[in-house]
């Protein structure tokens, strides 16, 4: 797809779903190399959640870390996705730090698999339901049976295995129809970044569903399929080098780009707006 058509898609996207109907997307907003993230924490995350399924809206949700910052900076598509979304919170530890540089004291890390868990409470009590859409066949399956045991009551109405490229008109009316048949407030994206992102934001308002939210890995964690970091981990910010001890092959790139990328760009943004803030 080239860049002409997705901005054309995601204009379409947004002007459907708005990237929110009837409610007002969380104000407060931070500046991370040119991607707008949410400087709150988990309580109001969730809270902004809730709100928008009570008021019927449609949104997505872009549960973003350093290595989303760093596609954004190749992309401006993508780049557009997460500064449009009704939330893009900060999933790892560096963007809160960058915003508690910025002023944003009370910045905490919203972290995917955490926000699952934490939704998935509210909704035993609400009533909400949820669909799962991506992972390999079987996992949804699996994350499904995995959360109803942790949440008696929690509704699970569906799941979906798409291919591993983009869906057929065909495919797209199966899924519409199975969304539609599910009617889910979550629609769960498992994905993997920039994918899911691209994703909510073509189907946002086409699929019956109140709020979406991509959370990459969070379906193979909670399912048991991969490890999950100690909590001392994630606090110092190495999460990332606890998953590239898992994923060596996979992820070495990865990591060997985003990060000294991320440490010069964010330095020199910090940079500008302290010469900014000497000469007012």
């Amino acid at each position: 797809m080239s860049e002409t058509e997705m901005s054309a898609m995601l204009d379409e996207s947004l002007t459907m779903a708005g990237v929110m109907e009837n409610v007002a997307a969380p104000a407060v907003r931070t500046d991370i190399m040119g991607v707008r993230i949410n400087a709150f924490d988990m309580k109001e995350a969730v809270r902004m959640c809730d709100e928008l399924i009570r008021a019927d809206g449609r949104g997505y949700v872009c549960v973003t870390d350093v290595h989303g910052v760093i596609e954004a900076q190749d992309d401006p598509a993508f780049r557009e996705i997460l500064n449009n979304s009704y939330m893009t919170t900060p999933d790892g530890m560096p963007l809160v730090w960058a915003g508690h540089l910025q002023g944003h004291s009370g910045m905490q890390r919203v972290y995917g698999p955490d926000l699952l868990m934490a939704l998935c409470g509210v909704s035993a009590e609400r009533g909400y339901r949820h669909f799962f859409y991506g992972g390999k066949p079987g996992v949804a399956e699996q994350l499904a049976s995995v959360l109803r045991s942790k949440f008696p009551g929690l509704q699970v109405t569906g799941v979906y295995v798409p291919p591993f490229r983009q869906l057929t008109a065909a495919e797209e009316q199966e899924l519409a129809d199975t969304v539609t048949a599910a009617n889910p407030d979550i629609f769960w994206v498992g994905l993997g970044l920039p994918k899911q992102e691209r994703f909510m934001a073509q189907y946002c308002g086409k699929l019956d569903a109140k709020l979406m939210i991509g959370v990459g890995a969070a379906f193979d964690i909670h399912a048991g399929l991969v490890k999950e970091a100690p909590q001392w981990l994630k606090k110092i910010g190495l999460q990332w080098l606890h998953r590239l001890c898992q994923e060596p092959r996979r992820l070495w790139k990865r990591y060997m780009n985003c990060v000294p990328r991320f440490l010069w760009g964010m330095s020199l943004q910090l940079l500008r707006e302290a010469m900014r803030s000497e000469r007012v």
